[in-house]
Parts: structure tokens; C-alpha cells; sequence
């Protein structure tokens, strides 16, 4: 099926693995050419590889964004490089698995500048060429800690909280620049992030790691975890000419799992 998103230019933050990397992967697959960055230049390189296997261009870039000036190495490159930035998709993320107790000033600076302070440098710095060329499609990759109490990820909720405010707030303020944003919330993902989260729970109930995946998809409507290409087919919609009306709407791809009601 095609989308209508051939040559577009996306970059992409924390691409080079889990949610960041399948969505590389899915639009690349649209014949989208992709900049990403990420902190390890051996699984940087090897995305990029897999990316180019679609026939478009990928451009990997090594860099830190919870520092402003990583961010702004990194757009400054990358738009160089590509000539156009037509998506952005904020994906990078940290977390320490631990109840609030042990969480200190640091991890929650960390996680700030991280995610949030990086998803708004992140916007600023590529809204201009957005504006430029007449429009864009940013997408947020927030979380569903966002809606739901989580006691080994409190830094996760109030992050992602964060994140769906800005989404809304940024969305509001870029409309009439034709420039949409939108934020998704990823359930239980099979990442190896979440493979962190499983072990501490299970250290913590005193169970073994197969029967705590047993417990938290038995906690999944659907039955199953989530994959990064779910998350990725939700980023695709956004990016694409289907969602040109839509903006400032926060989405759960939770396999059923989020109880709470949204209006």
C-alpha cells in the first residue's frame, strides 16, 4: 500500500533500535530517507544498513540529546545532508526501573533532558525548515505511564504526562504552518528496554522472567506484547497524507490494555 510519502526526508531520534528503529524501517519502506541518531555507532551502522536495503538514503549521526548541542549538531547535519526535514519523530527515551524511593535528582534530570527537554529542543530546532518548505509531521512517542500508575516507572509517567502536554501545546501554536503534531503511547512493548522492567518486577515478586511475561500479557486485552512495527504503523498514519486533519491527538497502541476513558 502506498502512502504518498515517497522522498520525504524523517529524522529520527534513539533510531538506531526498538521503536525508533522499526519506525526508520517502516517509512524507509515508503521510500522515506532517513537520519537518525543514537549513542552506539555499531548498531547506528548496522540500522543503516538495513534502511538503505529499501533503496533510500540513511544518514546515522552519533549523538547524545540530552545535551542542546548534540540536538543541534545533530538537525544541523542531518538537514545538510538530506536538503529537507519533512518528519521528525522524537523517540529517544531513558528510564531506571525502580520505585520512587530509590529514584534520585539525577535520574530525574536525566530522564527529563532526555526525553522531554529533548523532544521540545528537538521541535525547535527543525520547525524552521518545516515552515520553509510549507509543512511537516511531528510524532511524539510518549508512553502509557502517561495515563496509568506505574510504581517502577514514576520518572516514565511524569515524563511522558509531559510529553502529551507539550504534543498539545506545540500542535496549537504550529497549526497555520501546516505542520501537524502528534504523540503515541506505546503499551508493554517487546523492547529491550521493557526486557528491564520484566526482570525488576520479577526480582521483585520472587518469580521467574517467563512467568512475569505470563502475568503482564495476561494484563494485555490481546494477549500478547507489543511490537515496535505496531508502534511504527501508528507513526506511518501520522506521517501520512491520511492524518493531514489531524493534530494534537495523543493515540495508545496498548493492545487493549489502558483503562482509562480519553475525550
Amino acid at each position: 500500500m502506498e502512502f504518498g510519502l515517497q522522498d520525504r526526508v524523517a529524522l529520527i531520534t534513539g533510531g538506531s533500535r526498538g521503536i525508533g528503529k522499526a519506525i526508520g524501517l517502516t517509512l524507509a519502506a515508503q521510500g522515506v530517507h532517513v537520519a537518525f541518531c543514537g549513542r552506539t555507532r555499531e548498531t547506528l551502522d548496522e540500522t543503516a544498513e538495513e534502511i538503505r536495503t529499501h533503496g533510500v538514503q540513511a544518514w546515522p549521526f552519533e549523538a547524545d540529546v540530552s545535551r542542546l548541542e548534540d540536538i543541534e549538531n545533530f538537525v544541523r547535519e542531518a538537514t545538510a545532508a538530506a536538503g529537507r526535514a519533512d518528519i521528525l519523530v522524537n523517540n529517544a527515551v531513558t528510564s531506571l526501573h525502580a520505585p520512587f524511593n530509590e529514584q534520585t535528582d539525577e535520574h530525574w534530570r536525566y530522564h527529563i533532558d532526555v526525553k522531554l527537554m529533548a523532544y521540545i529542543r528537538c521541535a525547535r530546532e527543525v520547525l524552521p525548515f518545516m515552515r520553509e518548505q510549507g509543512g511537516g509531521r511531528i510524532v511524539n512517542i510518549g508512553g502509557m505511564t502517561a495515563r496509568i500508575v506505574a510504581p517502577l516507572r514514576v520518572t516514565n509517567g511524569i515524563v511522558n504526562a509531559g510529553v502529551a502536554n507539550f504534543t498539545k501545546q506545540l500542535s496549537f501554536q504550529v497549526a497555520g504552518d501546516n505542520v501537524t503534531v502528534n504523540c503515541i503511547h506505546p503499551g508493554a512493548t517487546a523492547t529491550e528496554r521493557m526486557m528491564a522492567n520484566v526482570k525488576r518486577r520479577a526480582s521483585d515478586a520472587n518469580v521467574g522472567i517467563d512467568d512475569m511475561k505470563t502475568e503482564m500479557t495476561s494484563e494485555i486485552p490481546m494477549g500478547k506484547f507489543i511490537q515496535p512495527e505496531d508502534i511504527a504503523s501508528a507513526a506511518l498514519f501520522f506521517c501520512s497524507p491520511m492524518a493531514n486533519m489531524i493534530t494534537g491527538q495523543c493515540i495508545a497502541v496498548d493492545g487493549g490494555s489502558g483503562t482509562s476513558v480519553n475525550y
